[in-house]
């Protein structure tokens, strides 16, 4: 299991820096985002997984970080579903 960005071979790492920039330039569009958050944290869930966080002046935790600030709020099942169809339209994805 891979947990690290360094542990990936270069064609690999290349190929994580090209999606995630592909995916970064597509949710600041979508969500009118003022910041770009991208880290590799993972504390809790040791297996590698990059994170994307649109940030905007007027979010509650700006702008300070997002993890912590506030309790989370889950998505009402009909906005989820709208939400990952977006998202898998979108990004292209199966």
């Amino acid at each position: 299991m891979l947990r690290e960005i360094y542990e990936l071979n270069a064609d690999d790492r290349m190929r994580l820096l090209g999606e995630s920039c592909r995916v970064g330039e597509w949710l600041m569009t979508q969500f009118n985002g003022d910041k770009l958050n991208i880290g590799a944290l993972g504390n809790l869930v040791p297996q590698l997984h990059v994170h994307h966080v649109v940030r905007s002046h007027g979010d509650p935790a700006w702008p300070g970080p997002v993890w912590g600030h506030s309790t989370a709020q889950p998505y009402a099942s009909e906005v989820l579903q709208v939400r990952l169809d977006m998202l898998r339209e979108g990004l292209q994805i199966g």
